[in-house]
């Protein structure tokens, strides 16, 4: 009897183990001391990564082939690493001990280096170091856009069509939204080298989060528009858009044309799948942005954080020494000494001088200009980067985080002026002159996870074929069910709240 039942309680812990297994694994990695979150530690499950987002939380998929017995290991800098049995990973949450720093071990085991010395060891070792020549990378974008206007005053100093006044004008104002929030997400496989124009980009699967209802009050707008130039414009009048700059030339019927009704998530995602200009569109955009923040790491000789090798520009010093696990890392403080525009920390083994992780930040504007009445400030770059270490002893990126700012400025006036060439005696018909002080300003956050990195031969590379079939799925409202069954960086509060007024109808 005895017997029996522990077999059946045996079976039983078997098919709930490969039921777990087959799904998720989700949890929450604490510093045992505060416990508070660690953001952007590393997850291994047979070789296979994923990184906690900014609330120490991550997801893995739990593929078929993988048993209770395999060991999930967990990393982060200053922290001691664990792995164990995923049978042992039963809670929700996974602590990490702080790493205490023991300067004697890294002392005697490798000599007094300068800063200066250290980084030119690192750039002897980059060649060895990192994957080299054509790599594909399986990896997933977050894009996160959040957009804000600081001021829109307007005054206007003549208007002869009656109906396009001060209240219609304010209504357009009103139905503009003076903040606004974007995400959308990708998976993918990108292929090439550090060369941006060697790039290729697999698309697996991809969605958008936004509130469509602004855009709805945007199209209604459009249409009480198109009724007022409908009733007071002829159809074969042209308009001068002037603001003391330049002049651009429209036709009446530009402003005549139909839009596809799109009241409903779901004709509008029929309506996107049915666009094939607009996939190639998101296809290309999705492959520049990826290629972008890639050809843009600081291995690469062209990269914009160029002090690995440029660092006779840069004020080094030493700042300490962490752990990611047992390998001890110098921590190199950096300083523009004039012209350069970022300052930060570099993460260096000091077993392999490999750079382990760089956090940086923009030291003045990138760009900036200001010419009667129009400004743009490229205020904000300011992100980290991390490198992990393959199984056959190379580093490959392992994520990338970068929040841009900037603010765009419009202080000049406006006319728009309606002329025909078929009216005997004046042209200009009709004119609205405004006086516009606009500012409007822009936060944008990329987060890249790169889950594996495999070297690829040339041939291969030339050989692929991109996918430009897939449109991002429309979600009104955060769906954690949409990307079941894959591995991704799991989303952060903001996200998993968000939602849509016209997800709500």
């Amino acid at each position: 009897m005895n017997k029996t039942i522990t077999l059946f309680l045996s079976g039983l812990l078997f098919l709930l183990s490969t039921y777990l297994y087959s799904q998720n694994l989700t949890s929450t990695v604490l510093d045992s001391a505060t416990l508070q979150p660690i953001p952007y530690a590393t997850v291994i499950l047979n070789n296979k990564g994923v990184i906690t987002n900014e609330e120490g939380k991550f997801s893995f998929l739990m593929e078929e082939n993988i048993d209770a017995t395999d060991s999930l290991f967990i990393s982060c800098i200053g922290y001691e690493s664990i792995g164990r049995p995923l049978k042992e990973f039963t809670g929700n949450t996974i602590v990490l001990s702080p790493k205490a720093i023991e300067l004697r071990e890294v002392i005697v085991s490798n000599k007094n280096y300068t800063p200066e010395e250290i980084l030119e060891l690192v750039e002897e070792n980059i060649g060895k170091n990192y994957k080299n020549g054509y790599t594909k990378k399986r990896l997933f974008l977050r894009e996160s856009y959040r957009n804000y206007i600081e001021k829109s005053h307007y005054q206007i100093k003549e208007s002869t069509i009656p109906a396009l006044n001060k209240q219609f004008l304010d209504s357009v104002l009103q139905s503009i939204p003076s903040n606004d929030t974007y995400y959308t997400e990708v998976l993918g496989d990108l292929y090439g080298t550090e060369d941006e124009d060697e790039q290729k980009l697999n698309l697996i699967k991809a969605s958008e989060l936004y509130n469509k209802s602004s855009r709805l009050d945007l199209e209604n707008l459009e249409e009480r528009f198109n009724e007022i130039i409908k009733k007071n414009v002829k159809s074969d009048s042209y308009f001068k858009v002037k603001s003391g700059l330049f002049g651009t030339k429209m036709d009446a019927e530009e402003l005549f044309e139909q839009e596809v009704d799109s009241n409903e998530v779901e004709s509008l995602n029929k309506e996107l799948e049915e666009t094939t200009e607009r996939k190639k569109f998101f296809s290309n955009y999705k492959r520049r942005t990826l290629a972008n923040l890639y050809t843009n790491l600081p291995i690469f000789k062209d990269s914009d954080y160029n002090v690995l090798w440029k660092s006779g520009r840069y004020e080094l010093s030493l700042e300490e020494f962490t752990y990611i696990g047992d390998k001890p890392l110098y921590v190199i403080d950096f300083k523009p000494k004039r012209s350069e525009e970022f300052q930060g920390k570099l993460y260096i083994d000091a077993n392999d001088f490999a750079l382990v992780k760089m956090d940086f930040e923009n030291v003045e504007p990138l760009r900036k200009f200001n010419l009667l009445g129009i400004s743009f400030n490229e205020y904000l770059a300011k992100g980290s980067i991390l490198f992990g270490k393959d199984t056959d002893g190379t580093y490959s990126l392992r994520y990338y985080e970068i929040t841009k700012g900037n603010r765009v400025g419009f202080k000049r006036p406006v006319k728009i002026i309606e002329k025909n060439k078929h009216v005997k005696g004046r042209r200009k018909q009709n004119e609205l002159h405004l006086k516009i002080d606009a500012v409007f300003n822009g936060r944008n956050k990329y987060e890249v996870v790169v889950f594996e990195t495999e070297a690829i031969t040339e041939s291969a590379f030339n050989s692929f074929t991109e996918n430009n079939d897939v449109l991002p799925q429309y979600m009104p409202n955060y769906d954690p069910n949409f990307w079941k069954g894959y591995t991704i960086m799991e989303p952060n509060m903001a996200i998993k709240e968000f939602t849509s007024e016209v997800g709500n109808d």
